[in-house]
């Protein structure tokens, strides 16, 4: 049997490889083994923190929320339950947008939230 050297499909494979780690540092972006290596890692960071962006957005949304509502005498978890008592449907990003970009329209669901837990 003959023996296969690979040649273009060898080729193929290397030059994909070292065009995904384009712009890695040292030996990362040069020399094929590592290469592989390190846009495997790559592929695996860029799955795994497409979902970690979303804790964090929701973190962060969250922290912002329970400022504005502690300048309302509130707490966060006062402030949430507070809104879903009054029956007011608004999700975490949209309180958070208007905590730092329309803090009147904040101070008035925080109102509304003060009443239904007074009440």
């Amino acid at each position: 049997m003959a023996r296969v050297k690979g040649g273009f499909v060898r080729a193929r494979r290397r030059k994909r490889i070292l065009k995904l780690a384009k712009g890695y540092f040292g030996s990362k972006h040069r020399l094929f083994k590592t290469a592989k290596e390190q846009v495997n890692k790559s592929l695996l960071y860029a799955y795994r923190d497409r979902r970690q962006r979303k804790r964090d957005f929701r973190k962060l949304w969250i922290v912002r929320i329970n400022a504005a509502a502690r300048l309302n005498g509130l707490s966060y978890s006062k402030f949430m339950f507070g809104l879903k008592q009054a029956g007011v449907e608004v999700n975490r990003k949209v309180l958070a947008d208007l905590a730092v970009n329309d803090i009147g329209s904040f101070n008035s669901l925080a109102d509304v939230a003060k009443q239904k837990l007074n009440a």
